[in-house]
């Protein structure tokens, strides 16, 4: 099941994206958290050291071999340049299982405490007034779009703050979206911006209070946001101290508790491959009528193959013919 959490800038997102990525881990169930914001600062609130957190490859530092992987036998996709952040799979495409025997998991996988941590990377002096951001999150959308992924396996996303999160389709790829909102007028003004491009998608969303003092707090979020206010979480001596470099003590049971209705929330979403592969399609197509036809060249609408029916079914299919070219 895949989470997303959104949020404006400093509204507590990363913080509370390793917390559920940590709680989900302390069941032994796989996890796997990337961090998808600009900031890149997920590894550290998992408790990677600076020093260990730039030994992780970043995803965006070898998509072209991401790309040349996940077409696999795809007669759609010519090469790896014309496979774009959007583009599909299709029949001959090689899927994905969370933390499966592959290149994409192998290369880029750190364990921290259970939790499988995998990044897109930090802006670099290259990339300063050329690149824009959302070029590196073209890895997470196509690991997303190939993944095939089911109960009781998670993949935990720090996306990158405000309404910057819809500057491409991935905000469609996420079984559940808790939006993290301060209770201030500007915390609850993304909530409304995200709430409506959610509902024209269906993508469902929970919004999760956050440093949240006293029932006036509560209460205020209820008034701006009413039943989509799922949890609250106040402060933390534990959290503070592990912002600190201090790691004693365990996470308030409160706190703890407000981590298992998040955990509820998502495993009791049903998977709806139908729909999650309709919306990959469709937004591919607006990307390649945008630029991405003008950038390669191509008419990439043709890599969409119609009858390909994404989820289970799609993995084992595919498994059955590598073993059939294996043997």
């Amino acid at each position: 099941m895949r989470t997303a959490f959104v949020g404006k800038g400093g509204s507590g997102k990363t913080t509370l994206s390793a917390l559920f990525a940590r709680h989900l881990a302390r069941s032994d169930a796989p996890v796997v958290a990337i961090d998808a914001d600009i900031n890149q600062h997920l590894g550290v609130a998992l408790g990677l050291e600076e020093d260990a957190l730039r030994e992780v490859v970043p995803l965006s530092t070898r998509l072209g071999g991401i790309k040349e992987y996940l077409r696999g036998d795809n007669p759609r996709i010519a090469s790896a340049d014309a496979m774009v952040k959007t583009t599909p799979p299709g029949r001959g495409s090689r899927l994905l299982r969370p933390l499966g025997p592959d290149p994409v998991h192998t290369r880029h996988v750190r364990d921290i405490a259970g939790v499988r941590l995998m990044t897109t990377g930090v802006f670099t002096e290259e990339d300063l007034g050329v690149a824009c951001y959302h070029s590196k999150l073209g890895a997470v959308e196509l690991y997303l779009n190939h993944l095939v992924d089911g109960p009781g396996e998670y993949v935990v996303v720090d996306m990158t703050a405000g309404a910057d999160s819809f500057a491409s389709g991935l905000f469609t790829r996420f079984d559940m979206t808790f939006l993290v909102a301060e209770p201030t007028r500007k915390g609850v003004s993304v909530y409304r911006q995200y709430k409506d491009h959610a509902a024209e998608f269906g993508v469902p969303l929970a919004v999760v209070g956050n440093k949240v003092t006293g029932e006036d707090d509560r209460l205020f979020l209820k008034e701006h946001v009413g039943d989509d206010l799922l949890v609250c979480f106040g402060h933390s001596d534990w959290v503070r101290a592990r912002e600190q470099g201090r790691h004693t003590g365990e996470l308030e049971p409160e706190h703890r508790l407000a981590l298992e209705e998040l955990r509820i929330a998502v495993d009791s979403r049903a998977k709806d491959w139908e729909t999650f592969q309709r919306q990959a399609v469709e937004f591919h197509l607006r990307n390649a009528r945008a630029w991405a036809d003008r950038a390669t060249g191509q008419d990439l609408s043709t890599q969409v193959d119609p009858d390909f029916q994404h989820g289970p079914a799609a993995l084992s299919e595919a498994l059955i013919d590598a073993s059939t070219a294996s043997s």
